[in-house]
């Protein structure tokens, strides 16, 4: 028998600038190292301490700018820093799409990163169904755009709640974070760790523990 093919599991916003930055990276990584992705869309997670952005402090949001500059020129992403749509007024059809498209074995990654380009450079509004139709149509095809809906099926809610209570069990407090096993990569600066632990075989670590 073969080695066991290793998952990595995508915590993230879909809104969130730090997801779109490392989204096709973390991809890349995985494809390379022979990887399964698995996207866990989710809301800010405000049981461990998660905090939106606009309830943050000035110097905090200033400086969310400052990197949000900094990532846009290392990366050389289009990214608009004060994006017409941002906050969105809602995140749950979109992240519910992607759990949708994902669940049907559809292009839930080329979707799900065309979303946050939208956002992010294009001034779409991803709050809004015919946009997201349109994405999904664009991405994945008409079987994908036809599973853009809202409200979505039972099970499709049930998962997106799922994925929060999980990351909260795993002890995820921001998003992007990536898991590999039971450890916990924050950031899309840390996908190299990423790469290194999926090179080097490595699943689990001590840093993180299964919950009492």
């Amino acid at each position: 028998m073969g080695e066991p093919i290793p998952d990595l599991q995508i915590f993230y916003g879909i809104s969130s600038p730090w997801a779109y930055f490392g989204a096709q990276k973390a991809v890349a990584i995985a494809r390379d190292n022979g990887a399964r992705v698995r996207l866990r869309p989710i809301r800010i997670i405000e049981a461990n301490g998660g905090i939106p952005l606009r309830k943050r402090p000035d110097a905090r949001q200033l400086y969310h700018e400052v990197e949000l500059r900094r990532w846009r020129e290392f990366l050389g992403m289009p990214l608009n820093l004060k994006p017409k749509f941002y906050p969105c007024r809602t995140i749950e059809p979109a992240a519910q799409a992607v759990i949708a498209l994902q669940n049907a074995g559809l292009d839930a990654i080329s979707f799900s990163f065309a979303v946050q380009r939208a956002l992010w450079s294009e001034d779409r509004d991803i709050a809004d169904l015919e946009t997201l139709r349109a994405i999904a149509l664009a991405t994945a095809g008409a079987d994908a755009a036809a599973l853009v809906v809202d409200p979505q099926p039972d099970a499709i809610v049930e998962e997106w709640h799922g994925n929060l209570a999980e990351a909260e069990r795993f002890g995820i407090f921001g998003t992007p974070t990536y898991v590999l096993g039971k450890e916990l990569f924050w950031g899309q600066d840390r996908l190299d760790f990423v790469d290194r632990a999926l090179k080097t075989g490595r699943e689990t670590t001590d840093a993180l523990k299964e919950p009492a």
